[in-house]
């Protein structure tokens, strides 16, 4: 009996063990993935999908899965680099046929940055599904914006396929001032904001972020924004989550990923941020950079034919097999000023010479980074001036969480 007894024991907690182990490997799984809950809502109705290339369900492209379900795809709207992800940053995109599928394209990247009345007019229910990095200054969050002020002014139901945040292991940097919103920082979030599409969404419209035109008919009281929002499995905020689908052109892996919350604000200087290399935001350099080994040339390239110091020998920083800290590595940021020689040209200037006009104060989201680095203040007395704003976000994002927060 006692032998039964340790062998049924011993079972249990075999089990139990291995049952621990299956949930510990249990693949993440985005929010198409999870088609018993969203397609009875898009069934015998008109879809107008925003999406790219980065919205796959297993080896299949979301378009292809809809499709094969029966469901109506009326037209897709597309964001900054288009729907196959190979255009330019900044560079416009038209609206055309989708040859593969023969679905109309709508561009949100040209002359406008959401849908239109007369786009929406043969649509019943919009769907949005891309593939985020988590930084307030990459556009996909401020065309999810555009896209739910269409569909509250339109009254049009909002279906969200959540996808996991690479960086929504933690939250950093400088949360943006009003005066300097633009398309790369529309609200007062930080630079890494721990967020995934569908919690940024909830943010959106529970702190009233969201604007309707002025000309819609709805009633913006009575009328909030239908949206549903279909949640990820297996994912928390503790996630290192790691897809193999570049989100955008100089994106081309993790560590680009990584490393964008600190590298894109050499966009807004003068220095190359790797744009016509194999490794864009993880080289760093410029010609005039001293006492640097390792040098790169960029030129023209797939999604990057134009950018600076095309055709020249750039000295700096390879961060292509270093790791990214879980933090913007200001350290990082402030050695790359210092080395810069003529520092009074290291930020590009707007004509206007404006502070809000300065890129670098726009990706920053403040005018108050470029002079900490300009008086050069450490890297703790800037993270410092961070933390009122960061802990009083922090407190509001908690209420907008679907799922285990970091800490």
């Amino acid at each position: 009996m006692k032998n039964k007894t340790m062998i049924c024991l011993a079972s249990v907690l075999l089990f139990l063990s291995l049952n621990t182990v299956a949930q510990k490997t249990a693949p993440v799984l985005p929010g198409a993935y999870q088609t018993a809950q969203y397609l009875p809502l898009l069934k015998n109705k008109r879809v107008g999908l925003f999406t790219n290339h980065t919205a796959t369900v297993g080896k299949k492209h979301l378009i292809d899965t809809l499709l094969a379900s029966g469901i109506q795809i009326q037209k897709v709207f597309t964001p900054e680099h288009g729907l196959r992800g190979t255009a330019d940053a900044g560079e416009k995109t038209k609206d055309g046929i989708d040859e593969a599928t023969g679905v109309k394209i709508v561009s949100l990247y040209g002359k406008k940055y959401g849908p239109s009345e007369a786009d929406l007019m043969d649509v019943d229910v919009l769907l949005f599904d891309i593939q985020d990095v988590g930084t307030r200054f990459y556009t996909y969050i401020s065309s999810l914006q555009y896209y739910m002020e269409a569909a509250w002014a339109n009254n049009k139901p909002l279906v969200i396929l959540d996808r996991p945040n690479p960086n929504g292991h933690y939250v950093d940097g400088p949360v943006l001032e009003k005066p300097f919103s633009s398309f790369v920082g529309k609200k007062q979030i930080p630079t890494v904001y721990g967020m995934t599409i569908g919690e940024y969404a909830k943010m959106l419209v529970g702190e009233k972020w969201l604007t309707a035109p002025a000309d819609s008919n709805i009633n913006k009281t009575a009328s909030p924004l239908q949206f549903t929002v279909i949640a990820c499995k297996n994912y928390d905020h503790k996630s290192m989550y790691t897809f193999n689908i570049a989100p955008s052109p100089n994106l081309p892996d993790m560590n680009a990923i990584y490393w964008y919350p600190t590298t894109c604000l050499i966009e807004g200087s003068v220095m190359s941020e790797g744009r016509g290399t194999a490794h864009a935001f993880a080289h760093i350099g410029h010609p005039s950079i001293k006492g640097k080994s390792f040098s790169f040339i960029p030129g023209p390239i797939t999604g990057a034919m134009s950018s600076k110091l095309y055709g020249q020998t750039c000295y700096g920083w390879d961060l292509s097999n270093q790791q990214a800290p879980n933090k913007i590595d200001l350290d990082l940021i402030i050695e790359m000023y210092q080395a810069f020689p003529e520092k009074d040209s290291f930020f590009i200037e707007p004509k206007s010479k404006l502070a809000t006009d300065y890129f670098f104060n726009k990706l920053a989201g403040n005018a108050v980074l470029m002079e900490q680095l300009k008086s050069g203040q450490s890297a703790g007395t800037i993270r410092a001036s961070w933390q009122p704003g960061l802990t009083a976000f922090k407190q509001m994002r908690k209420k907008y969480l679907l799922y285990t927060d970091f800490e």
